[in-house]
């Protein structure tokens, strides 16, 4: 029987990449084939570049969780108060131009892209990129790799990402067509003008407090 190979490479980890051979034929579309392939495997967080290798991400540790949360919380308050799109979580998938699967730290969606969605691929992965998105560096993460990450977001259509070290509590800010704009040790980050009156705060992202 022929097979194929998927190379799995776990983020972070020095261990050489995972190899799982499955049998030809692969399905024809091959985003419901990778969104059945993470609901196989649902303790697994997943995600897929564009050249097809898929990334075994590793879980995240009890400070990045919080801050995480933190992040994703303070963003879900504001789109609730703003009305004009919605936030999700890292669990949420999203499908880019580019072919890639991703699941940003946090993101927010504009309503009329979601609603333009036909009911089967809202419950699937999003076939979009999301107008805003943010990415929290955990302990295992490498800059690089993040870095890499943000401006293929950026190349895909995200009006706005956030990058947040809070190794160096720094935030790198990337818009299209402008150079990233680096914040050292800022007590909060202002999303104007596209994301007009939110503000993190990140006085727990730099220091959880328990």
């Amino acid at each position: 029987m022929a097979t194929t190979a998927l190379v799995f490479r776990i983020l972070g980890s020095p261990i050489d990449p995972l190899k799982l051979e499955l049998p030809e034929p692969r399905p024809r579309n091959g985003s419901d084939w990778f969104f059945d392939f993470c609901q196989m495997n649902r303790d697994i967080r997943l995600e897929r570049t564009a050249e097809g290798e898929i990334l075994v991400m590793a879980p995240a540790g009890t400070e990045s969780g919080y801050r995480e949360l933190k992040t994703s919380t303070q963003l879900d308050v504001w789109a609730e108060r703003d009305g004009r799109g919605r936030a999700f979580g890292s669990n949420a998938g999203f499908i880019l131009p580019n072919g890639a699967t991703r699941s940003p730290d946090a993101a927010w969606v504009k309503l009329p892209r979601l609603a333009a969605l036909s009911a089967d691929k809202k419950r699937k992965f999003a076939p979009l990129c999301p107008d805003f998105v943010i990415e929290v560096r955990s302990h295992s993460d490498r800059l690089p790799q993040l870095q890499k990450k943000m401006e293929e977001y950026r190349e895909n259509g995200a009006a706005l990402g956030w990058l947040i070290d809070p190794a160096t509590r720094k935030v790198h800010i990337y818009r299209p067509g402008r150079r990233v704009e680096i914040l050292k040790h800022p007590k909060r980050v202002k999303g104007d003008p596209e994301l007009p009156g939110f503000v993190l705060d990140l006085a727990r992202i730099w220091k959880p407090d328990f």
